[in-house]
C-alpha cells in the first residue's frame, strides 16, 4: 500500500479512465449494431455520415486498448513506480475523447460535446501527473 499512498490520484484517475473507456469499448462489442444504428442516427447530417462504421471500430480499438495500457499501468504503477505504460494509456484515452469531441460538434451535438470536457479535463490531469 505505500505505492498507493505515493500514486492514489494517479491511479485512482486511471481506475476512473479505465472504468470509462472499458465499459463504452465493452458495450460497442456487445450491441455493435444498436451503437451502430444510433451512431448512423446520430451523425445523418453530419460530413461523416458514410464513415460511421470505420469510424465506431477506430473509436472501439481507441478505448479497449487504452483500457488495457490503463490497468497494465495501474499495476506497474502500484508494483514498481513505473508509469510510462499509464502515461501512454492516458495520453490514448485523451487523444481518443479528441476524436470524439470532432464528432460531436461535426454532428452539431453541443451538449454531448460539453460533456465530454469533463473527461477531457480529468484525462489531462492524468497525464500530467504521469509526466
Amino acid at each position: 500500500m505505500h505505492l498507493f499512498k505515493n500514486h492514489s490520484a494517479e491511479i485512482l484517475i486511471l481506475i476512473f479512465l479505465i472504468i470509462t473507456f472499458l465499459q463504452s469499448g465493452l458495450d460497442k462489442i456487445t450491441d455493435w449494431k444498436g451503437n451502430l444504428d444510433f451512431i448512423k442516427g446520430h451523425f445523418k447530417n453530419s460530413p461523416l455520415k458514410n464513415m460511421v462504421p470505420l469510424l465506431l471500430g477506430t473509436i472501439l480499438i481507441t478505448e479497449i486498448v487504452a483500457g488495457i495500457l490503463m490497468v497494465v499501468g495501474v499495476y506497474q504503477l502500484a508494483t514498481s513506480g513505473i508509469q510510462e505504460i499509464a502515461l501512454l494509456g492516458a495520453e490514448l484515452s485523451a487523444i481518443t475523447l479528441i476524436f470524439l469531441l470532432i464528432g460531436q460538434r461535426l454532428a452539431k451535438d453541443y451538449a454531448g460535446a460539453m460533456t465530454l470536457a469533463v473527461y477531457f479535463i480529468v484525462t489531462v490531469f492524468g497525464v500530467f501527473l504521469l509526466q
